[in-house]
């Protein structure tokens, strides 16, 4: 099931809130007012239909559209509601899966359509046989390798919805940006979540010598949420290759490890871990037996002292990622910046975070 909550970060990646909501009314009978989507199969009235409709309008406008800026963001906007269409990107939702790669085909449309370039990069993995898809953005002023930020995302988004944090924040402070799915989603979709949370980005960490338009000896990492974890845990096995890490509402374990705050999520949010942990009709307290092993905290590196910089963002009265979070990242590194937000004004807020977190990367990069 969607919420309605999730309407601020789609307008923010640049979808408008009145399109998403003539999507929405578009349903049929809801068993659920609350919700949007409770309609089953490929039909209009479900979500994946009518947001995948909605982005086909705007890949048709691209089409028609007589100058490259005007086209690059019709492609945009196909390529946000593709992505919406996905969502939650539950395995085995096999019409988000088509959502995906139609997501994708349209960001890569946009990418040649803009100033910046898009370079699709392939890592190997493990034994050499498999690999993970990467996107790297690279600004247009440019003229060698670029000191690089590598963003781990949430567990309910694509690498392609960090466009904005690119285009905005980091392309003109000069930094290039690197982006994978997380796993069992979008391009990683055939891996799944483990313990070694960080296992893909820190394999494709490990071949950044290899990609020209990279400087591998300047990588920043932003990790929210949790691609928080991954980013914190990458620190710690990987500090020297690392010149600082930035995390925005990081879950590393309080969430992961107690009750109380589990029960204060959304319902989808438990569903959500269960999808990318690979557990299906399974008993809840074997769940949350299984979340806390996800805690950095118990894995023995949290609240370990690591030589790379750490900075945390922490909203007031978070249900994701409460104070202590934030105060255990901070505490857990000899370099360390704290800023703590109130939720409201929310936009301006999460400008302002995103803002100092860049700011201070190229301070510790540079």
């Amino acid at each position: 099931m969607v919420s309605y909550a999730n309407r601020l970060i789609w307008i923010w990646r640049g979808n408008d809130g009145l399109e998403i909501e003539a999507v929405a009314a578009n349903n049929r009978i809801r068993s659920f007012d609350n919700l949007l989507d409770t309609i089953i199969g490929y039909q209009p009235g479900n979500w994946a239909y009518e947001c995948s409709k909605q982005a086909m309008v705007w890949q048709e406008k691209a089409l028609e559209l007589p100058t490259k800026i005007a086209a690059s963001q019709a492609w945009l906007r196909a390529a946000n509601l593709y992505s919406i269409a996905a969502y939650p990107h539950l395995k085995g939702d096999n019409l988000a899966e088509q959502a995906v790669l139609l997501a994708n085909k349209a960001y890569e449309n946009a990418a040649q359509l803009t100033d910046f370039r898009l370079k699709k990069i392939s890592c190997k993995i493990a034994d050499g046989k498999k690999e993970v898809i990467g996107f790297l953005h690279l600004p247009d002023t440019s003229q060698g390798p670029c000191p690089t930020i590598l963003v781990c995302g949430t567990l309910d988004s694509l690498q392609l919805d960090y466009y904005r944090l690119f285009n905005n924040y980091l392309a003109p402070q000069g930094f290039a940006m690197l982006t994978l799915d997380m796993p069992s989603i979008g391009y990683s979709i055939k891996y799944k979540l483990s313990q070694d949370t960080s296992a893909l980005h820190q394999q494709v960490l490990n071949q950044l010598a290899n990609i020209p338009w990279i400087d591998h000896t300047r990588i920043g990492v932003i990790g929210l949420r949790f691609g928080a974890n991954i980013a914190l845990r990458l620190a710690y096995l990987e500090p020297k290759r690392l010149k600082g890490v930035a995390v925005l509402g990081p879950i590393v374990h309080s969430l992961l490890t107690e009750q109380k705050y589990q029960d204060q999520i959304p319902v989808m949010n438990i569903d959500l871990f269960a999808s990318r942990l690979g557990f299906y009709q399974v008993d809840e307290a074997v769940l949350r037996s299984e979340l806390s092993c996800y805690s950095l905290k118990k894995q023995g590196l949290l609240g370990r002292r690591c030589s790379v910089p750490f900075m945390a963002v922490n909203w007031q009265n978070d249900i994701f990622s409460p104070t202590e979070d934030a105060l255990l990242v901070v505490r857990s590194s000899i370099d360390c910046k704290l800023l703590t937000l109130p939720t409201k004004p929310l936009y301006q807020n999460f400008h302002q975070s995103l803002s100092t977190v860049v700011s201070w990367l190229k301070s510790k990069i540079e």
